[in-house]
């Protein structure tokens, strides 16, 4: 899989960089907090999600205005600035219409778009997304919540030990592996500022589109892990149940961003492409392994872990035998 890395420029006069991957008809992805066009494009985080949505379908990816490979200097960033992001992107693929993916914080600018531009919206996906930011949620706890984030990207976010970048990790991937931890600290510390990064989640904290959920008048499919870590089943609820003939998926898992070898991957592609009309999958899922890579990866696991352990006995033995050499010399 390919992409080509094209630019606009908002109305604002902010640049904007978008990838364009895949052949059919369009999908864009909103954008949201943490996004690198080209980290995201290896990652073993987002791929399979990528590779699934352009398997039937040209994906557009964007970063934010101040963010990945977009204008990293930038006045606004505020929600509307996130609209004229979105604007932008759409024009220039000059797609007429398009279904739009919204994860995330990006849920909240994909319905504002399909409200505001219903004859170029096809169909609405939002997964793991919220109306309310932490701020607009009448919790005053989530106060403190904001404080401390806002805080530890201030104080660690660009340093070269990731202490402080691994609490918003195992926030976002609580099931996580080794190597989707050390990939998601560094696209912390890539894709965005200390300063930028702390923008963004402060203006994501104060946004509230609610009262645009029942204006929302484009076929709406709704994806939320049933024990999302980051936002709360209650909130994918919440937009389901206010958006007129919305239909709501629950997948299990607890990572905000479900994973590759998860069950909620393959429910999730399944709920897409019969929604979008793209024939089923067969075999192995976009983006995973086939069963004869699952096998030969076993197998080199299996050969390399009795390679460490052959290597510990032998040392073992070794160790023994020098022992007791010793202690023969020592008793003649």
């Amino acid at each position: 899989m390919k992409q080509q890395i094209q630019y606009c420029t908002t109305s604002d006069g902010v640049r904007i960089a978008y990838a364009v991957t895949g052949e059919g008809t369009p999908i864009i992805r909103t954008s949201h907090w943490l996004t690198h066009l080209h980290h995201d494009f290896t990652s073993p985080v987002w791929k399979h999600v990528m590779i699934g949505l352009a398997r039937h379908h040209r994906l557009v990816r964007y970063d934010p205005r101040g963010e990945g490979m977009s204008q990293r200097t930038c006045e606004d960033v505020s929600f509307e600035g996130w609209m004229k992001d979105l604007e932008a992107v759409a024009d220039s693929t000059g797609f007429e219409r398009f279904a739009l993916f919204g994860c995330s914080q990006g849920a909240a600018t994909a319905i504002a778009y399909a409200v505001r531009h219903p004859e170029r919206v096809s169909h609405l996906i939002l997964y793991g997304g919220f109306a309310r930011g932490i701020m607009e949620r009448g919790d005053p706890m989530m106060k403190e919540r904001l404080d401390l984030s806002i805080g530890l990207i201030r104080q660690g976010w660009g340093r070269r030990h990731p202490a402080h970048r691994q609490w918003f990790t195992t926030t976002f991937l609580p099931e996580g592996s080794a190597d989707q931890y050390r990939w998601f600290n560094k696209l912390q510390k890539v894709s965005a500022s200390p300063e930028m990064a702390a923008r963004h989640l402060e203006t994501a904290a104060h946004m509230d589109i609610s009262a645009l959920l029942p204006k929302v008048k484009v076929p709406t499919l709704v994806f939320h892990c049933r024990e999302d870590c980051l936002v709360p089943m209650e909130y994918g609820e919440e937009i389901a149940a206010s958006i007129p003939g919305a239909k709501l998926v629950a997948l299990e898992g607890e990572n905000h961003l479900f994973l590759a070898d998860s069950p909620a991957h393959r429910d999730f592609i399944h709920a897409v492409y019969e929604f979008l009309g793209d024939p089923p999958p067969r075999g192995h899922l976009p983006g995973t392994r086939s069963f004869w890579e699952r096998i030969d990866h076993r197998i080199r696991s299996t050969e390399q872990n009795w390679l460490i352990k052959a290597a510990l006995l032998i040392g073992a033995a070794i160790g023994l035998v020098l022992s007791i050499a010793q202690i023969v010399q020592a008793l003649g």
